[in-house]
């Protein structure tokens, strides 16, 4: 192989490594909206739950002729409202979480790039 040739793969294997680590932060990111969209899917859940407890309550309550269910959907309707407010405290927490984790997170691939083309590799050689 000639010269030119050697440069010009030299220059697409670094263009290569820096897309690389370009890709890197870009799953980080996309991961980090991947979390986000699974905490708020488990909010939907535990809602949607909350919901189907206090309506089986209320139906209950309203449609039973029996004491006992009348005390069961006493019972759930209350324990229905208590499952939505954890749910939203859960939520809320998770959310804070994954706020201060994204704030903690820098990108890294410019001060790879940097290192990168300062530092000689482990054969003596510099690209």
């Amino acid at each position: 192989m000639s010269d030119p040739e050697k440069e010009k793969i030299k220059k697409l294997k670094k263009k290569l490594k820096h897309q690389e680590k370009k890709n890197v932060e870009i799953r980080d990111q996309m991961a980090i909206q991947r979390t986000i969209f699974a905490n708020e899917r488990t909010l939907m859940a535990y809602l949607r739950t909350a919901i189907t407890i206090i309506a089986g309550g209320f139906a209950a309550i309203k449609l039973s002729q029996h004491l006992y269910l009348e005390i069961i959907g006493i019972i759930s309707m209350p324990l229905g409202l208590g499952l939505a407010a954890y749910s939203f405290y859960r939520y809320l927490q998770k959310q804070k979480l994954i706020e201060r984790q994204r704030n903690d997170y820098t990108h890294t691939s410019h001060q790879h790039a940097e290192l990168n083309e300062k530092e000689p590799t482990k054969y003596g050689n510099v690209d």
